[in-house]
């Protein structure tokens, strides 16, 4: 038995020998520790102290501060108080070509914003008394304005708006025009930022260097040179009263529209400087009307194709500012008047065109993107999506040639007789086993077909993409190697261009950039072919041209292209280049219907044709005369002698004709017109006769 380990034990027992109760007794009471009828103490409660006015304070603090807070954060982001230096509108930039032809203008005329302090004070009154005359005692909100402008609304003297200055200013460069009372409660919760962070000044100076004066006119340093001709430091007060009543509505009282309710409102203005206090009857009785002074620029289309695709870029390379700009583009003025003199006569009938002209460098020298930029100013040319027909399969043969094939690899030109997709030649036509480069010249959709199958989709997609087309395409499609996908007639004479000199991605822009340093080349520089595959392709693309389906476009220079027809003639394009020069045509419905006697290797290789023969010199032959002798140096055969000596006369499909032995003559009405021409020595002369001058009347 061990001492000190039971009930009674005195020491030394673990908590396990002391626990009580034993197992099996449940919740018995332990005599010893709880005497028997007595209560066991419970712990007291803790008394809660009462929520006084303190503590609420406290807590509504809190949470007003943390609102602040998010407040604060939200005004942070949605109102920059940069923002309010910006101007309203973006300011006019006006395109040149790349000789220094103006060819668009587009944008809000907007000068330097104005400084308060340099302003007369007449000016500053003159907004003041009409637009906000406690401006410099309230705190972006006037009760009293707002009071007096919905007492005005409800008994229907007037409508009245009630905002402040800075309401305005917070409306213009932070807020849309709706009108809800959500967008009032930002408007002030803007305004009070404003005012927590900006001088009067300041306020001031933003406002009338954003607020509209009508005719395209943004700011008050621009609507004084607009309308007056003089900077708003030295405008005089009938002046600056007249441009200070345009700001309410300025659409419906600019001066040069509307004379009679620009006056009447500057009446209202004068009136208002008086009851201020600005000036005394009296003088405001003998201001003088003002005089307008508006300076008429040349005016200039605000919209073109090329203008239309170069204003975004202009936008992009220039920071928002109060100037306007002037940018020299890289359009070059002679070949844009070629390519829509060329298009003007192409005789098109119903179906649109397109024509884009760039440099292998990407730069777009010419550009149409339709027939009237006036009655359709969609860009078929950059935003279009049609399909490219056959000029796609430039990809497909560029994969083989990276792949190791060779031009004159063979390939089956035979009908497809298995599978779902089973193409056919254009006019049934097919010439068995023949060369890649005798499938390309002649556009055989069979054996493009099968190539495609040969080096995979994977492969021909990845050449597509990697010159330029955003695509998607589909893989494991065999119809895309007959340009079922989709792509702008800008990026197919971009990935043409990217082959013409082997340099690419080529990305086509309407401003000069400068060349990449050897540094910059070396670690973001463009990619190329292989001397091989780049010299077969071009093999390919010339041969094309001159004995293939582009027979049409052919030039006296060396040039390279491909004609493109999509199913049903719905699209026909030709994309080729010689020289510099990189040049795509597209011809189409704009329904997508399909077209009557259009293929790419007619209409659109005729118009690049044409195109390229103004635009290079030497490109196409012109058409001379054989030369003839002088004269005086012919020497009969005195043997033989004249051939015919006398004259003959007759008729022939009545016409008059009379051979001599100096010539032919032949005369007749050609479209009811009295023509002769003649046939001598000398060449052939043609001369339209007048008519008789006719009988007096009996």
């Amino acid at each position: 038995m061990r001492f000190g380990s039971g009930r009674f034990g005195s020491g030394g027992g673990s908590a396990a020998d002391a626990s009580w109760p034993p197992p099996g007794l449940g919740e018995a009471r332990n005599p010893w520790l709880e005497p028997e009828g007595i209560t066991p103490s419970q712990p007291p409660e803790p008394v809660k102290p009462p929520r006084t006015r303190g503590w609420w304070a406290r807590r509504v603090l809190a949470g007003l501060f943390v609102l602040f807070l998010i407040l604060l954060a939200w005004l942070a982001i949605t109102a920059p108080l940069s923002k309010s230096l910006e101007p309203i509108a973006p300011p006019e930039i006006t395109l040149l070509a790349a000789d220094g032809t103006p060819i668009a203008r587009s944008g809000a005329v907007v000068e330097e914003p104005v400084a308060v302090d340099r302003l007369p004070p007449h000016v500053v009154e003159a907004f003041l008394a009409i637009e906000d005359r406690r401006f410099y005692s309230h705190w972006g909100i006037d009760p009293r304005g707002l009071a007096r402008a919905l007492w005005s609304n409800i008994t229907g003297s007037s409508v009245q708006g009630g905002s402040t200055i800075t309401q305005q200013l917070a409306k213009i460069s932070f807020l849309t025009p709706e009108r809800s009372l959500t967008r009032k409660l930002r408007e002030m919760l803007i305004a009070f930022w404003l005012e927590a962070w900006l001088t009067k000044d300041e306020i001031l100076g933003r406002y009338l260097s954003n607020a509209y004066f009508g005719d395209n006119v943004y700011g008050l340093r621009a609507a004084s040179l607009h309308y007056f001709y003089r900077q708003p430091e030295k405008l005089k007060p009938e002046q600056a009263i007249l441009l200070a009543g345009l700001v309410q509505a300025p659409s419906r009282f600019a001066p040069t529209r509307n004379w009679q309710g620009a006056s009447k409102r500057a009446a209202m203005v004068r009136a208002a400087m008086v009851d201020a206090g600005y000036m005394t009857q009296e003088e405001a009785d003998a201001l003088p009307q003002p005089r307008l002074d508006v300076h008429e620029r040349p005016k200039l289309a605000n919209g073109t194709y090329f203008a239309d695709w170069a204003m975004p870029q202009a936008r992009e390379l220039t920071e928002m500012s109060h100037s306007r700009l002037t940018l020299t583009t890289t359009l070059d003025a002679r070949l844009q008047r070629a390519a829509e003199r060329i298009v003007a006569r192409a005789g098109l009938g119903k179906a649109q065109v397109a024509l884009v002209a760039m440099r292998t460098n990407g730069e777009v020298v010419a550009m149409v993107g339709g027939k009237n930029h006036a009655q359709s100013p969609f860009n078929r040319a950059t935003q279009a999506r049609r399909q490219p027909g056959s000029t796609f399969k430039l990809f497909v043969y560029l994969a083989a040639l990276e792949a190791g094939m060779e031009p004159a690899s063979v390939i089956d030109d035979s009908p497809i007789t298995s599978g779902s997709y089973r193409p056919r030649n254009a006019g049934d036509r097919y010439r068995g086993t023949i060369s890649l480069e005798e499938a390309f010249v002649h556009s055989s959709n069979v054996a493009a077909v099968r190539l495609f199958q040969k080096v995979g989709s994977e492969k021909v997609i990845k050449q597509a993409t990697q010159l330029g087309l955003k695509g998607p395409f589909a893989e494991g499609d065999p119809s895309l190697a007959l340009g079922s996908g989709s792509a702008t007639l800008l990026e197919m004479t971009a990935a043409f261009a990217g082959v013409a000199g082997n340099s690419w991605p080529v990305e086509p822009h309407a401003f000069k950039r400068e060349e990449q340093g050897w540094i910059e080349w070396l670690i973001d520089g463009p990619d190329s072919y292989s001397s091989r595959v780049h010299e077969q392709m071009q093999d390919m693309l010339r041969a094309a041209v001159n004995r293939g389906t582009g027979r049409a476009a052919s030039l006296s220079i060396p040039n390279f292209g491909k004609t493109g027809t999509s199913q049903d003639n719905r699209d026909a394009l030709f994309i080729g280049y010689a020289g510099d020069l990189v040049v795509g045509v597209w011809i189409g419905n704009d329904d997508n219907s399909p077209m009557q006697g259009i293929r790419g290797g007619g209409l659109p290789a005729r118009i690049w044709r044409q195109f390229m023969g103004e635009a290079l010199p030497g490109a196409v032959p012109q058409r001379r005369s054989a030369p003839v002798a002088p004269p005086e140096e012919i020497d009969p055969d005195p043997v033989i002698g004249p051939l015919l000596e006398g004259e003959i006369e007759g008729q022939v499909g009545g016409a008059n004709v009379r051979v001599t032995p100096e010539g032919l003559t032949i005369s007749g009405d050609v479209g009811g017109a009295p023509v002769e021409v003649t046939v001598d020595g000398n060449g052939a002369n043609v001369q339209r006769q007048r008519p008789p001058p006719p009988e007096p009347p009996q």
